[in-house]
């Protein structure tokens, strides 16, 4: 008879792991590693990072996914190498050759004058090799056959835009920049400004919200761990939302919360609040101009 391994007991656990995605393996690949690794029940990442790209990829296990749309929300950073001289396919080296033209000589002031043109709220096409959906298919799929169709512009925010070093053929940039921007996209954009064509050689994330990268947090470094050291890793599920108002919830009032009951608190009206039974927390809820606070995301924990 055949042997079958063991199936693996998953546990009711939450919290967040900041992972430093490594190359060569895609963001749902990298999650379900993790998963494993911690035998977590549910698991979800926060903003996909291509294959091509690695750095900080925030994994949410167990009840922190219901807070993980806030990090898919929440601004970026990214270190990026911009080759130039010609563009390809998908806009970074896993592409054809597309387009080829020499590149002009580069000095400081010229690219630092071109990229203050992108800083600010500007107007983006999103590439083909994307997973915006047309028609409920992703747009890569026809990408792959050849097809290429119309994309409407759209607006994005590059918060900042700083030249870390260039040579005659490449820059390498430091950018912040708001939910849905494709760095691909702006390294394409810029290359064109400086009249020329460009793709991504090198994409790296450092920052989601308000976490940075740990660089030595990696697939390997959990691998070498024993179950209670990598649990010891966990941010608290509410991390995420961590700078929210904290309350107490009203006294007695614990279980009604957690069953999505209201209660009557003496606090001033906002939008957004982590509620906590003292170190537990409870929950997410909206605290009303009529003194009533109203769970939004009760937690399981």
């Amino acid at each position: 008879m055949k042997k079958t391994s063991p199936k693996i007991q998953r546990r009711h656990l939450s919290g967040v792991f900041l992972l430093n995605k490594p190359l060569g393996i895609s963001s749902n690949a990298a999650l379900q590693r993790v998963r494993w690794l911690y035998r977590a029940e549910k698991g979800g990442h926060t903003g996909a990072l291509d294959p091509l790209a690695s750095g900080l990829l925030p994994i949410c296990l167990g009840e922190a996914t219901k807070f993980s749309h806030y990090l898919l929300d929440s601004t970026k950073r990214y270190q990026t190498t911009i080759h130039l001289g010609h563009s390809t396919t998908t806009g970074d080296v896993e592409g054809d050759v597309l387009l080829e033209q020499a590149v002009p000589e580069l000095t400081q002031a010229k690219i630092e004058q071109v990229l203050a043109t992108f800083v600010g709220d500007i107007q983006q096409v999103p590439p083909m090799y994307s997973a915006l959906k047309k028609e409920g298919r992703p747009l890569y799929e026809l990408a792959r056959k050849g097809i290429e169709i119309e994309r409407e512009a759209r607006p994005i925010t590059i918060e900042a835009l700083e030249l870390l070093s260039f040579t005659e053929n490449s820059l390498t940039l430091d950018v912040t920049c708001s939910k849905g921007t494709y760095i691909r996209v702006l390294g394409e954009d810029i290359a064109k400004a400086l009249n020329t064509f460009g793709h991504l050689t090198y994409l790296h994330r450092i920052k989601t919200g308000q976490f940075d990268l740990i660089p030595s947090y990696t697939i390997e470094y959990l691998e070498s761990l024993t179950e209670f050291e990598r649990d010891a890793l966990l941010l608290p599920v509410f991390a995420p939302v961590d700078h929210f108002t904290r309350v107490q919830v009203p006294q007695g009032r614990a279980e009604y919360f957690s069953r999505g009951m209201e209660s009557n608190i003496e606090h001033a009206a906002e939008t957004e609040v982590l509620v906590f039974d003292g170190d537990k927390c409870l929950g997410l809820a909206e605290i009303t101009d009529k003194k009533r606070l109203v769970p939004k995301r009760v937690l399981n924990l």
